[in-house]
């Protein structure tokens, strides 16, 4: 294996611990790429994929502060009610129960979570918050006992059949295996397949056990709103909570850069939206504040595939969802290499190839007019207690 940096260094260490069944493409985009029962077949995987992060955390002895307690989506609007509400319905005409996803009224909710202004939610029992960077390097120790050579600090500058070429000189293998994800653009032809977007994250102080009585989540469950501008959340297992969204710039030309990592004024606003959710966290302290890119295809589906021409095989697109999406890749990327026909090699993501994205200008143009469109539509929310205009302008243009 060959990493530019360390281990964990990129999205799979530092993201904000939410290992769900979400797949960044939707059911009828799914269905649209195969048909009805691929697409379902997609969305089962995902489901059994974070039961089986957990077991093979197990199986390693990996203490990954593991704890299933799903996802609570607040409605904290008229609005935001409305989503959820044709969420449920949604999920009902693909024959997906109360066990997949229900609805929630105020007093089950707020009895889950206890967000300012929430008149309902949805629940799903599909998560489990972790640790991510103790997960990846346990993952990374797992496959260093079977005999797997990391070579850290070791970047590739280029791939082509049977060969990465790295700083320090060329590797040979008749299969290659490009699992690069927000830092894709930095090989060379491969400038426009992803592009790296910025995800913000802030931690707390531990929060005192009579805080997390106001507070709730008492089994761990992960928590976003219903908003258009991406948030997501956790209870730590040393009782932090971990707060992060989307709203960082993109950068012109695809640039990942370290000092992108950190933006005060995200931060500001993440600790805003954090003390709105819950006024009663007004002055606690931010110890920890990261960031890091992630990577998304130009129409916002995950894919992985092998050419057995060639002996390239990639993954990667998972817009913020990697934690288990990764694993259900890597299950699939071994059955490709194997040359099985299985389950897992049938689901429509495999093969699939994302258009390139438009070239400069016009893609610093587009994303960053798309982010600042999400947060304007929930700035018009918030005044006209109606769905967003701007949010149904711009919504078919980001997946």
């Amino acid at each position: 294996m060959l990493e530019a940096e360390t281990a964990g260094y990129g999205a799979s260490g530092r993201n904000g611990g939410w290992c769900s069944a979400l797949f960044p493409a939707s059911l009828p985009t799914l269905a649209a790429m195969s048909d009805r029962d691929g697409a379902l077949a997609q969305h089962r995987a995902m489901r059994e994929t974070v039961d089986e992060v957990a077991r093979a955390a197990a199986a390693e002895g990996i203490d990954a502060d593991l704890a299933k307690g799903g996802t609570i989506v607040l409605a904290r609007s008229r609005a935001q009610l409305r989503r959820a509400r044709h969420e449920v319905a949604e999920a009902r005409s693909w024959d997906r129960g109360e066990d997949d996803l229900r609805l929630l009224g105020k007093a089950e909710a707020t009895g889950i979570l206890r967000g300012s202004r929430t008149l309902g939610a949805t629940y799903t029992p599909d998560c489990a918050a972790i640790h991510p960077a103790k997960l990846v390097r346990g993952l990374a120790e797992a496959v260093e006992r079977r005999g797997v050579t990391v070579h850290e600090r070791t970047p590739v500058r280029s791939i082509e059949p049977g060969r990465a070429h790295t700083a320090d000189g060329d590797v040979r293998a008749a299969t290659i295996i490009r699992a690069t994800e927000g830092y894709t653009p930095s090989l060379a032809g491969h400038g426009r397949d992803l592009v790296p977007v910025y995800s913000l994250v802030i931690a707390t102080e531990p929060l005192s056990a009579s805080t997390w009585d106001e507070i709730g989540l008492a089994r761990r469950e992960t928590f976003s709103d219903h908003r258009h501008l991406v948030i997501y959340g956790q209870r730590t297992a040393d009782d932090r909570l971990v707060f992060g969204g989307r709203g960082a710039p993109y950068h012109f030309g695809s640039r990942v850069k370290p000092e992108f990592d950190r933006d005060e004024k995200v931060f500001a606003r993440l600790y805003a939206t954090l003390t709105d959710l819950f006024p009663m966290l007004e002055g606690t302290r931010v110890t920890h504040a990261w960031g890091g890119a992630l990577g998304i295809p130009r129409d916002w589906c995950a894919s992985v595939g092998l050419d057995p021409e060639t002996g390239l095989g990639w993954a990667g697109g998972y817009v913020g969802d990697g934690v288990s999406t990764t694993n259900l890749a890597g299950r699939t990327l071994r059955d490709l290499v194997l040359g099985r026909d299985t389950g897992l090699t049938r689901l429509p993501w495999v093969g699939h190839r994302s258009p390139a994205w438009e070239r400069e200008p016009l893609r610093w143009l587009g994303i960053n007019t798309g982010l600042r469109a999400m947060t304007l539509a929930d700035a018009e929310e918030s005044l006209t207690r109606l769905p967003s205009l701007a949010a149904k302008a711009v919504s078919p243009l980001i997946g």
